[in-house]
């Protein structure tokens, strides 16, 4: 019966020929049933397939032209355990749904599909007992290397030197404390000190900062970049501009409330080192009645996603998040490929961008 896209049923005297665009054949082929139908021999048919050996660019076409018209589906499982190889690399990240992390993993993904790796995803949901557990999960798939952006700050299992060299480790954002590790990040404390600067080149005096959970070293980071730009231009640090903030919304809005609303008054500008906590600062200023910039000035660590429904638009610190993902998967496999005893650990600081928007324009006055 003819569909719209035909199946055909393998047989042994298929002629490759004869196949059609858009048509498949059923069956579970062999390479050997594979190189039959494409007129080359078996070992380019398992030189075209595991990208280990070049293959001219003709002979390579009539593979894939097989491969398509037999719906071939190598055996990833029996390769791995002859080879020792799966090409497959992991990638886990604290919350899937911060659109921050969904744009690291696309850029992994690029890397790692043009090196010819496959990339599992998973997502701890902040939680370190789960990360352990997928970490654990990752190395039963035996995945060659992993990419890790840690659920929290303090030191675990899965931190240990032991437990960082089979498979390779690559931590990405939210870097470990007191060990060593392969790492790509943005230079925090730079980027956090270029988004307070500009607020200070605005006029602004009295900046205050609401961060993440201090239990991250990149939080961290960024608030020492907010003390390191008021130091420069002369400024004390007021504790009383420092709100330790969290990802919780309710927490940040709370912590909002208090700080906008003090007796002895409000600060002229906001810094909120990343987006999460930013967004919900925002909506906190917003429902408190106030506007940016006239009211009080605001920059965001991180692009807001829904800065298109903010008027003014909103002043950010933006990270390459795309190249942070794409450069995690390069330092993996270059340490996949020399192991993880040779040479010192890797590690990658990447410039972020300020982009200058309206909610920054101009001082209160």
């Amino acid at each position: 019966m003819r569909t719209a896209s035909v199946n055909l049923i393998f047989s042994q005297n298929f002629d490759l020929r004869k196949v059609k665009p858009g048509c498949t054949v059923l069956g579970m082929a062999t390479q050997k049933e594979l190189a039959k139908l494409a007129g080359v021999s078996a070992g380019t048919v398992s030189n075209v397939i595991s990208g280990s050996t070049r293959v001219s660019e003709r002979n390579r076409e009539k593979v894939l032209k097989a491969v398509r018209a037999l719906n071939y589906q190598p055996n990833l499982i029996a390769r791995s355990l002859k080879t020792n190889r799966t090409r497959t690399l992991g990638i886990v990240v604290p919350d899937i749904t911060i659109p921050f992390f969904p744009k690291i993993v696309r850029g992994a993904e690029s890397a790692a599909r043009e090196r010819g790796y496959f990339l599992i995803v998973l997502d701890s949901e902040h939680n370190h007992v789960r990360e352990v557990d997928m970490m654990t999960l990752l190395r039963s798939q035996r995945v060659e290397g992993i990419l890790l952006v840690a659920s929290g700050g303090r030191k675990g299992i899965i931190e240990s030197p032991a437990s960082l060299a089979d498979p390779p480790v690559v931590y990405l954002d939210r870097l470990p404390e007191g060990i060593e590790v392969d790492s790509v990040s943005v230079d925090d404390r730079s980027a956090a000190e270029m988004g307070v600067s500009h607020l200070l080149s605005r006029g602004h005096t009295q900046i205050a900062i609401i961060t993440g959970p201090l239990t991250l070293k990149n939080e961290q980071e960024r608030l020492r970049g907010y003390r390191q730009a008021l130091h420069k231009s002369g400024l004390p640090v007021r504790d009383s501009l420092v709100w330790a903030g969290s990802f919780d919304r309710n927490e940040v809005a709370r912590i909002c409330h208090k700080g906008l609303f003090k007796p002895s008054g409000r600060p002229t500008a906001l810094f909120a080192t990343n987006g999460v906590t930013g967004l919900e600062a925002l909506r906190s200023i917003y429902a408190a009645g106030l506007e940016t910039p006239r009211d009080i000035a605001f920059v965001s660590f991180d692009e807001l996603t829904t800065d298109d429904f903010f008027h003014p638009s909103i002043t950010c610190v933006l990270q390459p998040t795309f190249d942070i993902g794409y450069r995690a998967v390069e330092v993996l496999l270059n340490r996949i490929e020399k192991g993880r005893a040779e040479g010192r650990p890797d590690k990658i600081r990447l410039p972020a961008t300020l982009v200058v928007r309206e909610s920054s324009e101009f001082a209160r006055t």
